[in-house]
Formats: C-alpha cells, structure tokens, sequence
C-alpha cells in the first residue's frame, strides 16, 4: 500500500477522515494497495476491532492493552513486525485526528508488495489504522441465530487469533446464514458442542446463573473476558441441547457488546432481563461510570 503524504490542516480531518499509515496520518482516501500485496492474496495479515467511548472525562479506549497485546500474538504468527507501544500511539493519534469520541477502531497489519507465492520473507510490512464514528448501542436488537452447516477453522489447523485470512470462514457461514432467514450463524463441533459465533461468543443463562461457553476453537473474546470477571459466570463446554434449554442466551464482542439472542434456529427464547442488566453494567463500565474497573480505559 502506497500513500500521498499531505499535510493534515484542521479543516481537512473536519471534512475528511484521516488514517495512520506507516507512521503518519494521512487523508484516507489516499491509501491504495498495490496488486502484488501479499496480504490481499493469502491473508497475511492481522488486526483487531477496538471500541472508545465518550466519558465525562473525553474519549477513552476500552482495553487497548489486552487488544493490542492479542494483535501482537497474532503477528507473530507470521512473524510480521508490531510494536504495541507505536499502535498504541497511532490509535490515539487517529482518534484526536478524527476528533472521535464514540469509534470503532481497526488497526490492521499486513505483508505488502513483493512476489507472488506464499513465503512472507521479502515482502513490505505495513500497519494502519482506520476510526470511524459509531453508533455504540443496539437499541435492543435481538438476534436470531442459525446454526452453521460449515465447522469452525479447529484450532490446530488455525489459532484461534483475528487473522486476515482466517475470517473467510465467518463470511462462508454468515452467509449461509443470512440465505435462511437468520441475522447471525452459530458455529457447533462435530460433537455437538458451541463454539461461538462468526464474530462474538456466547453466553447462556439458566435459573439465573451465568455461563460462558467456553471451546478450543473460539476465539479468547476480550468482551467475553470482560463480562467473566463482572459476573463471575463459569466458564466450560456447553452443547447446543443445553443451550436450546436455556432461559436465556446472548452474544457478546468488541461490535456486539452485549446482544440477547431472540431465536436459534427453532428455538425461541422469551424475555432476557438478565442480559439487560449486563448491558447496562457493560455500558457503565465502557464509559467510566464504574470506578472499580476505570483502569480498563485509556484516555484519548
């Protein structure tokens, strides 16, 4: 990927959003991938999806650390150069450019230009990052979920990281998905055990008590995490019988936040006042309303 390099004035980022390439903030619009990219072809890359959030004190990121610490693992899977402690600085630098306070964040980092063939050595490592205003709640949307035809990437043939290429087998399965009616695809093993979703894990809630579905193939959710230590749920295999014979179920990621499940496949699930009240400590957390965990949250 290539860029024009322009001085980034107030009234441009007003107007234009700007990204983080290579050590600089340039206007988006100017970033272009030559045909030779690596990544493009085989998937050598790796990024994360970051929330920040406004508080009563300005923006603040929700786990930067524990995001960027997981990026790290994924890039040296490849053995592509990242440096946490500059993504650190490129993601708050394009937050003020932006003037985001509410955002969605993707760094992305990738083997870029050289030869065709699947051998990394050669080819240009690049690093990005792109923030985008969001909307940071549901509105009490309530998924309906089908359960995916297609197993998930098992984690001895892929771990289980947000690498580039690994996520065409979320887009193989959402689609399948969506082509039968459903929002949403839930991935099962061959033994009828939960994975999670195409890009969120799940949670189940029986008498009251909650569980998080806990299996090798998953991704380790920093959401999920999360809600772990705010409700002290367990954490184990569950299977899908198990889930259907839930009160409740929902969904959980860094763009999910907290969302009750409304259906799985036949299954209809009632109210979900238990997920409710995890949405709204969630929301208080994320937003620094919740003193014990405000060390979660890097300000902007």
């Amino acid at each position: 990927m290539t860029a024009t390099v322009t001085p980034i004035t107030e009234a441009a980022h007003a107007a234009k959003p700007v990204a983080w390439f290579d050590g600089a903030l340039v206007e988006g619009d100017t970033l272009q991938a030559g045909l030779t990219t690596h990544a493009l072809h085989y998937g050598s890359g790796v990024f994360e999806g970051i929330r920040a959030y406004a508080t009563e004190t300005g923006a603040a990121v929700f786990r930067l650390p524990e995001h960027l610490e997981r990026m790290r693992r994924g890039a040296g899977m490849f053995a592509l150069p990242f440096d946490p402690a500059l993504a650190t600085e490129a993601v708050l630098a394009t937050l003020r450019a932006n003037r985001h306070r509410d955002a969605y964040i993707r760094p992305l980092a990738w083997f870029g230009e050289g030869s065709f063939g699947l051998d990394v050595e050669g080819h240009v490592p690049h690093m990005m990052v792109a923030t985008t205003a969001t909307q940071v709640h549901l509105n009490g949307t309530r998924a309906r979920l089908g359960v995916s035809r297609w197993r998930r990437n098992p984690a001895d043939s892929l771990p289980p990281l947000k690498l580039c290429g690994g996520y065409v087998n979320s887009i193989l399965a959402k689609r399948e998905a969506k082509a039968r009616g459903f929002d949403e695809a839930l991935f099962t093993d061959r033994d009828g055990n939960v994975v999670e979703c195409t890009g969120a894990n799940v949670f189940l809630v029986k008498d009251g008590r909650v569980t998080a579905v806990e299996h090798r193939d998953a991704l380790p959710g920093i959401t999920r995490d999360t809600l772990i230590e705010l409700t002290g749920a367990q954490s184990r295999a569950v299977t899908l019988a198990e889930l259907l014979d839930a009160d409740e179920v929902f969904a959980c990621g860094t763009a999910a936040e907290v969302a009750p499940v409304a259906q799985i496949e036949d299954r209809e699930y009632g109210d979900n006042p238990v997920t409710r009240e995890l949405q709204a400590l969630y929301g208080r957390v994320v937003r620094g309303q919740e003193a014990a965990h405000r060390h979660w949250l890097t300000e902007v």
